[in-house]
Formats: C-alpha cells, structure tokens, sequence
C-alpha cells in the first residue's frame, strides 16, 4: 500500500503545478483585506487530492471558524475541468491538484502556493493540520 502511495504521490507531483512562482503579487477588484483558502482540482480526483480537501476543511471549521464567519478567511474547491472555471485556473497557473493561500490586501492579490507542502504532508493529518495553520495565521497578522 505505501508503494501505491509513493507512486501516486510522485506521479500528482509531477504533473501538478511544479514550475509555477511559489509566491505572486497581481492587482485584484477586491477593496477589502481578507484570505482566501483555494483547493483546485480535476474532475477525477484520487484519494491525495481528497485528502487535501477534507484535512483544509476540518482544520478551518475547527480553528478558524470565527474568520470563516466573518468572511476574513473563506474557502473554496475549484474544477479546473470546468469551463467556467478556466480564467481562474489560468490565473493561479493550476493545470491540476493545487492548494493556494490567496492573500488580499489593498487591492492586491499574493498567491502562495501550497501545492508542493499539500502533496507532502496529505496524509500525516497532524502535520499538515499544524503547518496550515501556522501558514493562515502568518497571512491574517498582515491583513
């Protein structure tokens, strides 16, 4: 089962967003500050990118439910399949599984990707708990 693993982990590796800037300032419509949690995905998903999902949303609803109500952290899963989706995808420069903190400040977007850390940690849920969270509170001090 580990060897499924690491297979599957090193193929999504290498054919998710690997040659993208890991972090990128572009202008946004956006006038208020908040953070943005995005999980981009395909249509087929295998259980790595599943598993991205469900621990960024247990570890939201469990730590940051308060900024979740309050519309300063939200979260959302993107298809990139999806037509409707293709002008979003090809700004984040996801052309598969990616996971991005999206930082919005004085009309400024600052994408952070995740992707790399998401496909590391995806099945350690403590670790990946702990590291995303220390990530979101970095971005929210800065807001």
């Amino acid at each position: 089962m580990k060897v499924f693993h690491f297979l599957v982990f090193a193929l999504l590796f290498f054919t998710s967003c690997q040659a993208q800037d890991k972090s990128k300032t572009m202008a946004s419509d956006e006038t208020v500050s908040k953070i943005e949690i995005i999980d981009f995905h395909t249509t087929h998903r295998c259980q790595t990118c599943l598993k991205i999902e469900a621990n960024t949303e247990m570890l939201l609803e469990a730590d940051f439910k308060e900024q979740m109500d309050a519309g300063t952290l939200s979260f959302q899963t993107v298809n990139i399949d999806d037509e409707a989706n293709y002008e979003m995808a090809e700004r984040f420069e996801a052309a598969g599984t990616a996971l991005f903190i999206n930082v919005i400040k004085n009309g400024q977007e600052q994408h952070i990707d995740l992707t790399d850390f998401a496909f590391m940690k995806a099945f350690d849920d403590e670790a990946f708990a702990t590291e995303l969270k220390a990530k979101i509170d970095e971005q929210l001090k800065t807001l």
